[in-house]
């Protein structure tokens, strides 16, 4: 989408880099000492967290979370894919209004507008539906761009050999289109992995959610949440890291 950045640029960059890294390092330094001057860093106040139960509890939390993220990938993905073969007036002003409407207002209105018409759902669904019609957005983009980087040949190439059209797009065009966009698919998990913390919302017993009472019945609640987000952190480095091993490993190939 853009040029490489020449050597000027790339000076630029890099002592922007170092800049950011040495304030970001000047403040961690700051908050470890202001933690250290509270107490916080005790080794007693660390000690549960060594502890095989309270991981248990919140590995469930994890679990919990990981189920959720993939339903509603499932369920986004879907509708996703459906909203970008289906280009209309409705599928891109649905793609356009949901990707600018914040997803905790979507869970509100699950949680507390719906029930009042009669539409009560279990709380992993009042989670996972909110997300999917958030997120399904995401993936019609992702998707209209995968598409479209197939070679149009491909598809002039398919009805020229007498094969309908909806069959070359399944046969023909989709599987390339999924091989471009596989990256986009996990960087996107990433965003729908995090956006699963709203599960707290509705009581949905996911990561931050068991991160809470942990916190509410120890009542370490630096600590708990330092812990946390640490799971977090090594979960969406894990796939952000995928996503570009995934990328280098299609770029490789393009060549």
């Amino acid at each position: 989408m853009f040029d490489a950045p020449g050597p000027r640029a790339r000076r630029r960059i890099f002592w922007i880099s170092v800049v950011s890294a040495l304030v970001l390092a000047g403040l961690v330094a700051l908050g470890l000492r202001q933690f250290a001057a509270g107490g916080q860093l005790d080794p007693v106040r660390w000690r549960p967290y060594l502890t095989w139960p309270v991981w248990r509890y919140l590995l469930g939390g994890l679990w919990s979370t990981v189920v959720a993220a993939c339903a509603t990938g499932v369920l986004a993905m879907a509708g996703g894919l459906l909203l970008a073969l289906r280009p209309n007036r409705f599928t891109r002003a649905y793609a356009e209004v949901m990707r600018t409407v914040p997803v905790l207002l979507l869970v509100y209105v699950m949680l507390f507008v719906l029930p009042s018409f009669g539409v009560n759902l279990p709380l992993f669904w009042k989670l996972v539906v909110p997300l999917a019609l958030s997120h399904a957005a995401s993936y019609t983009v992702i998707f209209r761009a995968g598409v479209s980087s197939v070679d149009p040949g491909q598809r002039e190439a398919g009805l020229s050999l007498g094969m309908p059209d909806g069959v070359v797009t399944r046969f023909v065009v989709l599987p390339q289109a999924v091989r471009h966009m596989t990256p986009l698919l996990v960087t996107q998990a990433v965003s729908l992995l995090k956006d699963t913390s709203l599960g707290y919302v509705v009581s949905y017993t996911e990561l931050l959610f068991n991160g809470r009472v942990l916190a509410n019945y120890n009542g370490l609640l630096i600590q708990t949440f330092i812990v946390v987000a640490f799971v977090y952190l090594v979960v969406n480095l894990t796939l952000s890291r995928l996503a570009h091993r995934l990328e280098a490993s299609r770029a490789r190939t393009a060549r």
